[in-house]
């Protein structure tokens, strides 16, 4: 039986959040809390789709790999977020093979527990698309963010989304391979070293795999002015 601090944090996932109070418990009862290591494979790409996996801590990546070797990271899934949700729904092979990048712990819900749900309540296939949705509205935001902001901006939005809170310092955890964060962001790995420099100014320091930001509010500042104003700082 999971943690009860793993189900709290998945309670604030955006997957968990989405569906109706009522389903809520027992939909965390029936689910499966998993532990990968660093470089553990959680599944590869044409298996048959198991559920839909929540990260509860650490890095996720999903990547395909080329007829003549080369990798292509698909995504990468830090803390609250999912994935998986409509080729698990579709009973279908994962068309992408996902591994952790860092130490990490899952929750992974079965589809079969999913789709009893749905055929019990309608109203969790309704809360299951306006995640997708929301997913959707997200993407969109980060190509607006490559139009509109400079990479360090980008940079800055990403780390308070890492935030566990609204205000004061925090530190956050970072992948070792921070190719995988320049891979996210639409940025070349040279750009985010840059980036990082750039933050300083704005109380950001990088340590190995941490950032320590030294006040929300001031990076969030950073973050949402002019960009011509951001790149004058650097």
């Amino acid at each position: 039986m999971a943690h009860e601090k793993h189900k709290d944090i998945a309670r604030t996932s955006l997957f968990i959040r989405s569906l109706p109070d009522q389903h809520v418990e027992p939909l965390l009862e029936r689910a499966i809390f998993r532990h990968y290591e660093r470089g553990e494979t959680i599944f590869l790409q044409d298996e048959p789709a198991e559920g839909v996996h929540v990260v509860l801590d650490g890095w996720v990546k999903l990547y395909r790999v080329s007829p003549n070797g080369a990798e292509a990271i698909v995504g990468v899934f830090a803390r609250g977020e999912s994935f998986g949700e409509a080729v698990a729904l579709k009973n279908g092979p994962y068309p992408v093979s996902a591994e952790a990048v860092t130490a990490s712990e899952l929750m992974v819900v079965p589809a079969s527990v999913l789709v009893e749900m749905m055929h019990e309540d309608p109203d969790v296939c309704v809360s299951i698309l306006a995640a997708t949705f929301t997913h959707l509205h997200g993407l969109v935001e980060q190509l607006q963010q490559i139009k509109a902001q400079t990479g360090a901006q980008r940079v800055a939005e990403f780390l308070l989304s890492l935030c566990s809170q609204d205000s004061g310092g925090c530190t956050v955890d970072l992948p070792y391979d921070k190719a995988l964060i320049a891979g996210r962001l639409g940025m070349k790995p040279e750009s985010l070293s840059r980036a990082f420099s750039r933050l300083k100014p704005a109380g950001v320091t990088i340590r190995k795999n941490h950032a320590q930001i030294a006040d929300i509010e001031r990076l969030r500042d950073y973050a949402e002015e002019d960009p011509a104003n951001a790149w004058s700082k650097g």
